[in-house]
C-alpha cells in the first residue's frame, strides 16, 4: 500500500465504488482525486471512451491523469471491434480482480448506466430473435428513416423511446426486435437483469448537478475539446473509413464534425447541434439515473436520507442513504472531505 493512505480491510466481500452521472460532471476528476487518497485503480465504464481513436472527443483522461494514479479499459479497442455490455463486464471483472490482488481500491467510473448495471446485477437473459425479425427490423428502419422510425419506436416503447436518441441506430433497431419478437420492452428484460450478481460490496457516489449549469459545463467543454484538436481527431477518423454503424462514428461530435468536413454544415452549425446532442445525451443519463435499479436518485429526492440532507460549505446538496452518496453539483475539491468521509465509513469500515 502507498505510503500514507487509507487501507481497505479484508471483508467478507471485497469492496469496489462505482462513480457516476452525466457527462460533464466532473466524473473522472473525482475518481482521480479517490485513486491518490485511498490508493485506488480507475476503471473506465465509458462506452466511447474504450475506443483508440477517440481521446479528445470522449474527455479521457490525459497523460498528467494517467501518471499520478493507474487507469484501466481507457482507448482499449479499435474502432472498428464493437464493445458489448458482456464483453465490457468480463473485462471490467478480471480489472477489479486484480486491483484487489494488489490491495488497490477498484475504482469503476463512467456514465453508461447499461455497463453499470451489468456489472453489479449480471446481463439480462434476453431470448433468441428470429432471424426473419431482425431482418424486418433492419428494413424497416431503412423505410423509415432513423427520425421516423424513433417516432415509431417511441409510440410504442415510451421507456426505451426516451432513452435512445434517434442516431443510435443499432440499439434502436434491437429495442424493435425485442419488442416484436418478446411483446416485451427491452427496459423491462434489462431490468430484470438475471444472470450472476458481482462479489463485491459496491458503494455508489453518484453526481447530479442541476440542469442549467450541467448544460453549460457541455456547452463550454465542447468549446474545449474543439480547442485541443477534436475536428482534427474527426478528421483522422474518417480517414479510416470505417463503418458509419459503428459506435464510435456516433459518438457525441463525430457526427456533426464529420458533416462540417464533408462541407455540408458550416463549422458554427456543427458545434451548435454537438453541443445541443451533448445536452440530451445528459438529459438521458439523468433519467438513467432517476429510474433504474440502485443508482436510482428518486429514492433519496424524497429527503429520505441518513441524517437528512446536508449542504457543504459552497452549498452543495449532498445526500446519503445506505452505500449511496448522491451530490447535487459538480465535482470540487470543496466536496472531498464528505466524500472522503463517506468512502472511510462506507467502505473502508467493515459492516457490523
Amino acid at each position: 500500500m502507498t505510503s500514507g493512505t487509507d487501507t481497505v480491510p479484508p471483508v467478507d466481500l471485497p469492496p469496489v465504488i462505482l462513480v457516476t452521472g452525466p457527462t460533464a460532471s466532473g466524473k473522472s476528476g473525482l475518481a482521480l482525486a479517490l485513486a491518490e487518497r485511498f490508493d485506488g485503480v480507475v476503471i473506465n465504464a465509458d462506452s466511447m471512451q474504450v475506443y483508440r481513436e477517440l481521446a479528445i472527443l470522449t474527455a479521457r483522461p490525459e497523460a498528467e491523469a494517467l501518471a499520478r494514479a493507474p487507469h484501466r479499459l481507457y482507448g482499449l479497442l479499435p474502432g472498428d471491434e464493437p464493445c458489448s455490455a458482456g464483453r465490457w463486464r468480463g473485462l471490467a471483472l478480471a480489472e477489479i480482480e486484480a486491483a484487489l490482488g494488489a490491495g488497490r481500491l477498484p475504482i469503476v467510473v463512467g456514465g453508461t448506466g447499461l455497463y453499470l448495471k451489468a456489472l453489479e446485477g449480471g446481463l439480462a437473459g434476453l431470448p433468441e430473435i428470429p432471424e426473419e425479425i431482425r431482418a424486418a427490423a433492419r428494413a424497416c428502419h431503412v423505410e423509415l428513416g432513423a427520425v421516423a422510425f424513433h417516432a415509431a419506436l417511441s409510440a410504442r416503447d415510451p421507456a426505451m423511446g426516451e432513452r435512445l436518441h434517434p442516431s443510435d441506430r443499432q440499439r434502436a433497431i434491437r429495442a424493435w426486435e425485442v419488442l416484436e419478437a418478446t411483446g416485451r420492452s427491452l427496459a423491462e428484460w434489462q431490468a430484470e437483469q438475471g444472470g450472476e450478481a458481482s462479489p463485491y460490496r459496491f458503494a455508489r457516489i453518484v453526481l447530479a448537478p442541476p440542469r442549467a449549469a450541467l448544460y453549460a459545463a457541455c456547452d463550454g467543454r465542447f468549446e474545449v475539446m474543439l480547442d485541443k484538436g477534436g475536428l482534427e481527431e474527426v478528421r483522422a477518423l474518417l480517414a479510416l473509413g470505417l463503418d458509419p454503424a459503428l459506435p464510435v462514428m456516433k459518438a457525441l461530435g463525430v457526427p456533426e464534425l464529420a458533416a462540417h468536413l464533408r462541407g455540408e454544415m458550416t463549422l458554427e452549425r456543427a458545434v451548435a447541434q454537438a453541443q445541443q446532442a451533448t445536452r440530451r445525451y445528459a438529459k438521458r443519463q439523468m433519467t438513467w439515473l432517476r429510474t433504474q435499479g440502485a443508482l436510482t436518485l428518486d429514492a433519496l429526492a424524497s429527503g429520505v436520507a441518513e441524517g437528512g440532507a446536508v449542504q457543504d460549505e459552497n452549498g452543495s446538496l449532498v445526500r446519503k442513504k445506505n452505500s449511496t452518496l448522491i451530490i447535487e453539483s459538480q465535482y470540487s475539491k470543496s466536496l472531498s472531505a464528505d466524500i472522503f468521509n463517506f468512502i472511510r465509513e462506507k467502505v473502508l469500515t467493515p459492516p457490523g
